[in-house]
């Protein structure tokens, strides 16, 4: 999401695009001393030994500490929201070998940094690729410079694909710089009632501890069983005894209005095909629009596109349009 990191992380963009993260080298303390000339360097940087910054994964035990810095750091979120972000961390599945919960930055014991991130093996298992949701990010304003050391460690792993939904638009160029790529422009903002056809599908709900569906494999049965647990709606459509899953965020779009927002389809003709019983079945529990990622009004829906909310990725598998499974909006509900 957008970060108060990035004032002092400007500096450090070009190291980060060299693809680097051998600290102890000559340039890497270079770079880090111009972003932030006031304070010395750990002795690995071999730039003085004054201060020592580490970067490191965030344990469980560190839960507390991060949870403070992050309320701090962002005004607008108190701070049982970040204890409760962390938590779902916490019980999340990252795949073997991945960081939990993200990085952080200490200076001589200290927490000064921190850097949150979801790793998640989605698909068949055995063949599913492995993804990362890069979450919340915030430095200390004394230690920003250091800001490229924890980038840097968590784009170390070169088969995941990253994938930033709420970047600041003061990031865009960093997020560019640093290899990150648009896949998506915006969101087109829909009334689903207004479509009718297949209205004789059916929809039901998926709770947390909901049983498997026909049809449906595994690992998708229990990510729309572990999405109704973060507090999205999981829905089952059914219509010629096939089932086709839906997940949307509940959100509000103007006070007193309700909307959803489509976090996870097979496929964006799915919702398309089924917008009129899904959005029946919304607007009896009081949502009257759905939002979905768009570069562009999609056709045969009526609504409203709006731009200026890019999507940004780095990897070789291009995120889907229509899955936000495994996000920070859909686990924090950001």
């Amino acid at each position: 999401m957008g970060t108060p990191i990035w004032d002092g992380f400007f500096g450090s963009v070009a190291y980060l695009r060299r693809g680097s993260i051998e600290f102890g080298q000559q340039r890497a303390a270079s770079v880090v001393r111009n972003a932030l000339p006031t304070i010395q360097q750990e002795s690995s940087l071999g730039v003085g030994t004054q201060r020592s910054v580490v970067c490191r994964e965030i344990r469980l035990a560190d839960k507390e500490r991060v949870a403070q810095l992050l309320a701090r750091g962002f005004v607008g979120r108190k701070r049982v929201f970040w204890d409760n972000a962390l938590a779902t961390l916490a019980r999340h599945q990252a795949p073997p070998g991945y960081p939990q919960f993200g990085y952080l930055l200490e200076c001589d014991g200290k927490l000064v940094g921190c850097l949150l991130l979801v790793f998640t093996a989605v698909g068949q298992p055995g063949t599913e690729p492995i993804r990362c949701s890069v979450s919340s990010w915030y430095t200390e304003p004394a230690f920003r410079g250091y800001s490229a050391l924890m980038a840097a460690r968590a784009l170390r792993f070169k088969s995941v694909t990253y994938f930033n939904i709420t970047p600041h638009p003061k990031t865009y160029s960093a997020l560019e710089a640093q290899g990150y790529r648009r896949y998506c422009d915006g969101r087109f903002i829909c009334i689903p009632t207004l479509r009718h056809e297949h209205n004789d599908a059916s929809v039901m709900v998926v709770e947390s501890d909901g049983a498997l569906a026909d049809g449906f494999p595994e690992w998708e049965m229990r990510l729309l069983r572990e999405h109704a647990g973060y507090g999205c709606l999981s829905l089952i459509c059914t219509l010629d005894g096939r089932n086709y899953p839906f997940v949307f965020l509940q959100t509000r779009m103007l006070p007193g209005i309700r909307s959803a927002y489509l976090a996870y389809c097979r496929d964006i003709a799915d919702f398309r095909r089924f917008a009129g019983p899904l959005g029946r079945f919304l607007l009896r529990r009081g949502t009257f629009t759905v939002e979905l990622d768009s570069s562009a009004a999609i056709a045969g829906l009526a609504g409203v596109y709006v731009g200026g909310a890019p999507k940004y990725f780095k990897g070789s598998a291009k995120p889907r349009i229509g899955d936000l499974s495994y996000s920070e909006r859909a686990m924090f509900n950001f």
